[in-house]
């Protein structure tokens, strides 16, 4: 099991990494329903955040280092993937790569429908509740998935996980056709991307 330091240590890497592909591009399409953005930060979601309205120009404004400061504390630590890393690095990089652009709950809400899915009838271990919260009995249930599966679970669990955000992307495509401008780049960047 990773210690502390080795988790902070690659949550730093997996940070600069996400905010390479996101790049500090500021953008603000009419067809793009999260509005003003950069690097992968809506107006929305910096309102949510910050628990206030945050304007067109604080977004466009935003730094790197604010942008690495705000994913590691609120999509890193306040989520509880950084407790899922301890478990499974791969999954940990998965679940904060789908809470870039998704409600945070969803990627634990994913992790959680794969794993009861995965159970075998509850004989592997119990079915969890599907409510996005990744605390002990959704680490316990993974932690005894990985057991029993090892590698090659990881990567059918992965797979799930991926699945389940491109069934997510192809449904808001289909409900709200200016996200389909968006559609090819989120299955690309997100659901094909190497986890």
């Amino acid at each position: 099991m990773p210690r502390g330091g080795e988790i902070i240590i690659d949550a730093t890497r997996i940070m600069d990494s996400l905010l390479n592909r996101e790049g500090g591009t500021f953008s603000d399409r009419p067809e793009d329903s999260g509005g003003p953005t950069k690097w992968g930060w809506t107006q929305s979601a910096l309102s949510a955040v910050y628990r206030r309205d945050v304007s067109r120009e604080e977004v466009q404004n935003l730094t790197r280092q604010e942008a690495h400061h705000l994913y590691l504390e609120e999509r890193w630590q306040k989520t509880g993937i950084y407790l899922i890393a301890s478990i499974s690095m791969r999954i940990a990089v998965e679940l904060l790569d789908t809470n870039v652009n998704l409600p945070p709950a969803r990627a634990g809400e994913f992790l959680q429908r794969a794993l009861n899915a995965l159970n075998q009838g509850g004989s592997q271990y119990a079915d969890i509740k599907v409510d996005g919260n990744l605390g002990p009995a959704t680490r316990a249930a993974l932690s005894a998935y990985l057991r029993r599966r090892g590698g090659e679970g990881e990567t059918v669990l992965l797979e799930l996980l991926n699945d389940q955000l491109g069934c997510y992307y192809l449904d808001r495509a289909e409900k709200r056709a200016a996200n389909e401008f968006n559609f090819y780049g989120w299955i690309l960047n997100r659901v094909v991307k190497e986890a």
